[in-house]
């Protein structure tokens, strides 16, 4: 990683998140380990910030958590009567109509969407428990570097509800159907041998090595060239929704700017 001679203050510090960039990596770290980073719509207001804060020039994004939870999941007092202060209910949710519903889980899903972006690669380390909003929060990551000790649960299916955080695309990408459909009916945790075994997690480490992994891994990435990282980034980001016909005129595409990058011949 960058030389920390370079970082600033945190560009961003409010309801559970901490921002921080240092040269081309940033870190938003989840700053509530009292309450094992439980989540709510002001924290996800504040991770949507964060996305919209990163300066240009960052080319990694590590998501990490203080304490010995990643996230323990949605804040519980989101199912009392009262909810939060300032917020609406979930019984004022479901009193209001279609549209302002889905306007209301779309806001909320923003905190979810931008670690995909193509400018820049987000790892996620994850330590301890990753539950519901916790779980699709390090699915939101294009990688995962958890720790031994980690637990993924997605349990919105055991309250009645549904996954609705983005998570379910990037599980059935990672681990197929039936896999994504089990994990989610039951609501049981799956380890770290198992999140490396089925493609949840790139890499699991001790508790005690999971930062110096995240680094080794962002100082691998950040050798190689930032336009080919991001073209390769969306050339496989798109597979999945091509042929393999398309998927070869893609490659053809993508490599045809890069080259006339290398040789000076890019608009």
């Amino acid at each position: 990683m960058a030389s920390p001679a370079h970082a600033l203050g945190p560009a961003l510090d409010k309801d559970g998140v901490r921002l921080t960039v240092d040269d081309a990596i940033a870190t938003v770290t989840l700053t509530n380990p009292a309450k094992r980073n439980a989540q709510s719509p002001a924290l996800w207001r504040a991770l949507a910030e964060a996305g919209r804060q990163l300066p240009g020039s960052v080319r990694i994004v590590v998501l990490r958590a203080e304490g010995k939870s990643f996230s323990a999941g949605l804040d519980r007092q989101a199912f009392t009567p009262e909810g939060f202060e300032g917020e609406p209910s979930f019984i004022d949710l479901a009193r209001g109509g279609d549209a302002e519903l889905d306007a209301t889980i779309a806001e909320y899903q923003e905190a979810f969407t931008w670690w995909r972006r193509s400018d820049i690669l987000s790892i996620a380390a994850v330590q301890g428990h990753a539950i519901g909003a916790g779980f699709q929060l390090a699915l939101a990551c294009d990688l995962r570097v958890v720790a031994d000790d980690v637990q993924f649960a997605m349990r919105e299916t055991s309250l009645g509800l549904v996954p609705d955080l983005t998570g379910t695309h990037p599980l059935v990408s990672l681990v197929g159907y039936a896999r994504a459909l089990e994990i989610c009916a039951t609501g049981r945790f799956v380890m770290a041998e198992e999140a490396v075994s089925s493609g949840l997690a790139n890499l699991a480490v001790p508790a005690d090595q999971l930062d110096g992994a995240v680094r080794d891994l962002a100082s691998a990435v950040l050798a190689a060239p930032r336009d080919a990282v991001v073209e390769t980034k969306a050339l496989l980001q798109g597979a999945q929704g091509r042929d393999y016909e398309a998927q070869r005129a893609a490659e053809r595409a993508a490599q045809a700017r890069r080259l006339r990058d290398l040789a000076g011949l890019g608009e």
